[in-house]
Formats: structure tokens, sequence, C-alpha cells
């Protein structure tokens, strides 16, 4: 049984808001606090729910499929915010004034939803492992399953 568009959008969507969700009970029940690398993970996340969310509730098939390869965009975007992420930023003592502390400030997302999206640690300090993992290998790992769930809507589109 291959899984319908419908419901690879609707787990797209409920998974990345499933992972905005994880990342603040990280940090307010266990202390992680968030850098800029984390908090542009977040904001992707968010983005990929509302154009997967979207996607998922059209039904004409070729917007749902541009709106299906925007999300996948949007994920490989977070993969490339992961890897860099871990092999750069978590290297750094500072994240000041890097591509994610540039974006997050122009979109002004602190001020809008502080509880959110307030940066409240540098790199080096968010670098936190997860069951042995680097946590940001774990949204590495989100961000590729959902790219390839969007990619089978774009390729293969079925109601």
């Amino acid at each position: 049984m291959r899984p319908t568009a419908s419901r690879l959008l609707g787990f797209t969507c409920l998974a990345s808001l499933a992972a905005v969700a994880a990342a603040l009970v990280s940090q307010y029940q266990f202390g992680m606090a968030p850098c800029p690398w984390c908090i542009l993970q977040r904001v992707i996340f968010v983005l990929m729910a509302l154009l997967a969310g979207l996607a998922w509730a059209v039904k004409a098939p070729a917007l749902r499929r541009v709106l299906a390869g925007l999300t996948a965009l949007a994920a490989g975007s977070g993969i490339a915010a992961a890897v860099y992420q871990h092999t750069v930023a978590s290297q750094s003592f500072s994240c000041s004034l890097t591509l994610a502390d540039k974006i997050i400030q122009a979109l002004k997302l602190e001020q809008a939803l502080p509880f959110v999206f307030r940066v409240k640690a540098s790199c080096a300090d968010a670098a936190v492992t997860l069951l042995g993992l680097p946590y940001e290998y774990w949204s590495l790992g989100l961000y590729a399953l959902l790219l390839l769930a969007c990619g089978v809507v774009v390729v293969r589109p079925r109601p």
C-alpha cells in the first residue's frame, strides 16, 4: 500500500509542528538553550508546516505539487542549516552576525514570539546530544525524511 499525497502532506505538516514542540520541551523542561542556528531550524520547521498544511488542504493537484515542492526546498535548507550548525557553528564560540542570526533579526521573530524564537545561547554552548547523537542530527534526519515525503508528492501526485 503506497501512501497518498494527502497522507504524506499531513504527516509532513504534523511532524514539522511536532519538531518545534519537541524543541520547546527540550528548552523549557530540560534547559537546552537554543542558539541562532537552532532557532533558524525552528523557523524552517514552521515554514514547512505552513506550506505542507496548505498543500494538504488544497485539492488542485498542480498547486499541491508546487506547495509540496516548496516544502521540499525548505527541508533542503533545513538539512543545510543542520549540517552547518554541526560542522561550523557548534565549533565557534559566537554565532552573532551569522546568516542565522541575520535572518532571525530581519524577520523580527524574537520580538514577535520570544517564547518560541528567542536566542538564548551561543552555538558552542548549545551543542548537546540526545541519545548519543548531536541534537542537530535529529533535525537533519527529520528534514531528510520530510524531503523524501514531499519529493514523492511532487514526482507521483496522488489524491
